[in-house]
């Protein structure tokens, strides 16, 4: 039995909702198995700028060092959008932490509950099945490389892609390793035609593969695995791919599980990883009891297999949700996915129905 220390970053908007459910979830599942969860709290986004003036304060920083893993609700705010004139940002506590803690290698998992497969906006034919692993690197690329800047008055932008050999090696092993643990199947996506940044994605890649034997690899520009996600996502098993395009392509990948709402994600490293939603902050909801909290226990689910080795506990998670879903529970977001006799409820019915299953197993 073990013992663990989380850091909590409740962030802006649903965060604070959904992670309380994320916290709850925790500590049933320390209940059960005997294990002790042990939480502290941060600031972050918005919340850290107007308690602090700085989106990732210092403190809040060496709490996370401190922790065997965190626990992020989301960061944003509405009095930031169409004003580019405001310097400081929630997002820029978002980037910094994941610089900070070397967290390299995103993780999205998609895949599309059997409850919900008949409501999807793809067919059912096409979706049914699905089970994508995305790493998506998170260090590098254009959100981090420098020239970064405004030219010629401000009438010029200019972002810079950027990565070096050691930044593609490390992901791309981490991917490789997780197609070795499932069907054994890795993608690597870049645009190696046009960018120079690419062609050195796949140089490294492909000279790595040997490693991995077991694992058959093959390449994908952008532009195709993007139109491929929807046509026949049956074909991918892994995928590894520079920061941006990941970013894009898992936001669209999200249509094949149905929303955003039901997407788990891992930030991780060499050592403390960091647990979060895909979905943002959603001010339009915040403080209405409509935030779906499924994306963060599952959230939660992951950071128990991947931070902890707790692979039984995870799997109860997941069960859990499940048989919310086949109870017919659904949050707002999800009201018109599959099943008969639906009960659309909110954020705390969810997170209660969540914990009852979490019992009956």
């Amino acid at each position: 039995m073990g013992k663990y220390k989380i850091t909590v970053l409740p962030g802006d908007g649903i965060g604070r909702e959904v992670t309380e459910w994320g916290r709850k979830v925790l500590e049933k599942t320390g209940e059960i198995f005997g294990h002790e969860f042990l939480f502290e709290e941060g600031l972050i986004g918005h919340a850290a700028i107007q308690a602090t003036g700085d989106p990732l304060p210092g403190e809040t920083l060496e709490k996370c060092r401190r922790s065997d893993a965190t626990l992020l609700g989301a960061v944003g705010d509405p009095v930031y959008d169409n004003n580019p004139s405001l310097k400081v940002r929630p997002e820029q506590g978002l980037l910094k932490i994941r610089k900070e803690l070397g967290l390299y290698a995103n993780l999205r998992p998609i895949r599309i509950f059997d409850q919900l497969i008949a409501s999807s906006s793809l067919k059912p034919e096409v979706i049914r099945g699905a089970d994508i692993l995305f790493f998506r690197e998170l260090t590098g690329g254009l959100y981090f490389g420098k020239p970064s800047e405004r030219r010629d008055n401000g009438n010029v932008g200019v972002d810079t892609m950027i990565y070096s050999r050691e930044e593609v090696s490390r992901i791309a092993r981490k991917a490789f390793e997780a197609a070795q643990k499932r069907r054994r199947k890795l993608c690597s996506v870049d645009k190696a035609n046009v960018l120079e940044s690419s062609r050195l994605w796949r140089e490294v890649v492909q000279e790595i593969a040997p490693d991995y034997p077991d694992v058959t690899l093959t390449h994908m520009f952008v532009d195709n695995a993007a139109m491929q996600l929807i046509k026949n996502p049956l074909q991918f098993d892994v995928v590894v791919t520079e920061n941006m395009f990941g970013d894009i392509l898992t936001d669209e990948a999200s249509q094949i599980a149905g929303s955003l709402g039901l997407l788990p994600s891992a930030s991780i490293g060499d050592k403390v990883g960091l647990f979060e939603p895909v979905h943002g902050s959603a001010p339009d909801i915040a403080g209405k009891n409509l935030a779906n909290p499924m994306a963060m226990i599952l959230s939660v689910a992951l950071m128990l297999e991947i931070s902890f080795n707790l692979q039984k506990e995870a799997q109860n998670v997941i069960r859990a949700v499940e048989k919310t879903l086949e109870q017919g529970y659904r949050t707002r977001d999800i009201a018109g996915m599959g099943g008969e006799n639906l009960k659309v409820v909110g954020t705390v019915e969810i997170g209660e129905s969540i914990l009852r299953n979490l019992l009956n197993q």
